[in-house]
C-alpha cells in the first residue's frame, strides 16, 4: 500500500519523461492504466521488460479515430483523479480530449501536460528534445570543457528532471489542492521551465558575481581541483567532492600534501595548476586502490562507476537501490517511505495487454466490452 493507494490516473502513450512520472507515480502506490495506440498492439520491436519506465501498470489499447474509442476514454477519465499527456499542443483537443471536453464530465481531475516548450509561446508546437530544451536556459552552455564545448548530460536535466519530476510534483501538488476546494486543473509542465527551474541556484551565483560565464571556471562544472573526476592508473576515474575546508583538509593529508605550501582552496587562478597536481598523483594507484584508501574517510569520494558495475557496489546491495524484474536489473523505487512503502506493482506490459481486465475493473459490463472489440475500437493482445 504505498502512499498514493486510492489515486487513479490515466497515462496516454508517450515515450521518456511521461511514461517515467507514470511509472513514479505507480512505484508509490497509484493505480495507473496506460492507454496505447491500437496500431501499437503486436509491434514491439523488444520486450517490454527492457523498457522498466514502463512497469508498474496495466495497458489498455484504444484506436482513438473511432469515436466509440474516444468514449470509452472519456469514460475513464470520469473515474480518474488525474490524466498524464505528453502530446504537442492541440493534439488532445483534436482527438476530443482536451482540457474542456475532459474537465466537463469530471470537474475534480487534474490534467496533467508536458511538453518540451509549454502550452503557449512562440515555439510552442515546434519540435524539439531535452538538448534543445536545456539549450535555452542557460544548462547546456554551462555544461562542458573550455576545449571541447558544451557537452550533453544525456538527457536527464530536460526530460527527466525538468520535466518528469516536475510533472509528478505539479500533479500531486494539484491533486492535493483538489482534496480542499473540490475543483482540478491544468498542470501545464514545460521541459524548458523545468530545466531553468533547476538551474536556480547557479543564477543567484551569476547575480552575485561569483559565477563566470566559461565553462571549467567555477567551483562546480569541472573547474576546481576539490570537485572533480580523475583518470586512474588503470585508466578508469574516481569523483572527489571536497568542497567544505574539512574535507578538503582530509584530502590534502591521504594525499600526502598537508605539510606543503599550497595556494587557498578558493583561489580560482591556482585551480589549473592543483588539478594537474592532483592528476598526477591520481595516476598512481587503480581506482580500486584508491578505493579501498578514501572511500570511508571524511573526504566526500567515490569511483566512477559503469551502469553494469553500480548495482554490485556494496552500499547499493545493502540498500536494494537496484532490483531485478524479469531478469532486467534496474534501478527501484525512489524515495523510500517509513509507512507506505513504495512497491512494482507489475512487470512492464505490452500494448493493449490488460484491455479487457481494464475495462471490467473500471466497471465496463461484458457485453460491452465485447462489442468494442469486435469493433476493433479497443484492442486485446
Amino acid at each position: 500500500m504505498g502512499a498514493l493507494s486510492g489515486m487513479k490516473i490515466v497515462e496516454f502513450a508517450g515515450i521518456g519523461p511521461g511514461p517515467f512520472a507514470a511509472m513514479m507515480l505507480s512505484d508509490m502506490g497509484a493505480e495507473v492504466i496506460r492507454i496505447d495506440r491500437a496500431t501499437a498492439v503486436g509491434t514491439e520491436t523488444r520486450p517490454p521488460a527492457t523498457n522498466p519506465t514502463l512497469r508498474g501498470r496495466r495497458n489498455i489499447a484504444l484506436d482513438l479515430k473511432k469515436p466509440e474509442a474516444v468514449s470509452v476514454a472519456l469514460e475513464l477519465l470520469e473515474r480518474a483523479d488525474a490524466l498524464i499527456e505528453g502530446f504537442r499542443p492541440g493534439v488532445m483537443e483534436r482527438l476530443g480530449l482536451g482540457p474542456d471536453v475532459v474537465m466537463t464530465r469530471n470537474p475534480r481531475i487534474i490534467y496533467g501536460r508536458m511538453t518540451g516548450w509549454g502550452q503557449t509561446g512562440p515555439i510552442a508546437k515546434t519540435p524539439g528534445h531535452d538538448i534543445n530544451y536545456i539549450a535555452l536556459t542557460g544548462a547546456l552552455a554551462a555544461i562542458g570543457t573550455k576545449a571541447a564545448g558544451p557537452v550533453p548530460p544525456l538527457n536527464l536535466v530536460g526530460d527527466y528532471g525538468g520535466g518528469a519530476l516536475y510533472l509528478v510534483v505539479g500533479v500531486l501538488a494539484a491533486y492535493i489542492e483538489a482534496q480542499r476546494s473540490g475543483k482540478g486543473q491544468i498542470v501545464d509542465a514545460a521541459m524548458v521551465e523545468g530545466a531553468a527551474s533547476l538551474m536556480t541556484p547557479a543564477y543567484g551565483a551569476l547575480a552575485a558575481g561569483t559565477w563566470i560565464e566559461e565553462r571549467e571556471s567555477n567551483r562546480l562544472d569541472g573547474g576546481c581541483h576539490h570537485y572533480n573526476v580523475y583518470e586512474t592508473k588503470d585508466g578508469r576515474h574516481i569523483a572527489i567532492g571536497s568542497n567544505e575546508p574539512q574535507f578538503y583538509k582530509e584530502l590534502l593529508a591521504t594525499l600526502g600534501l598537508a605539510g606543503d605550501a599550497l595556494p587557498a582552496q578558493g583561489d580560482r587562478a591556482h585551480w589549473p595548476a592543483m588539478r594537474a597536481r592532483l592528476a598526477a598523483i591520481f595516476k598512481t594507484r587503480t581506482r580500486e586502490e584508491w578505493t579501498r584508501i578514501m572511500e570511508m574517510k571524511e573526504i566526500c569520494f567515490a569511483p566512477v562507476l559503469s551502469m553494469s558495475e553500480a548495482p554490485r557496489h556494496p552500499h547499493n546491495a545493502a540498500r536494494g537501490t537496484f532490483i531485478n524484474i524479469e531478469g532486467v536489473v534496474q534501478p527501484g523505487p525512489a524515495p523510500r517511505f517509513s509507512r507506505t512503502e513504495n512497491r512494482v506493482a507489475r512487470p512492464p506490459a505490452y500494448a493493449g495487454e490488460h484491455s479487457r481486465e481494464v475495462l471490467a475493473g473500471w466497471g465496463f459490463d461484458q457485453s460491452r466490452i465485447d462489442a468494442l472489440i469486435a469493433s476493433g475500437a479497443v484492442r486485446q493482445r
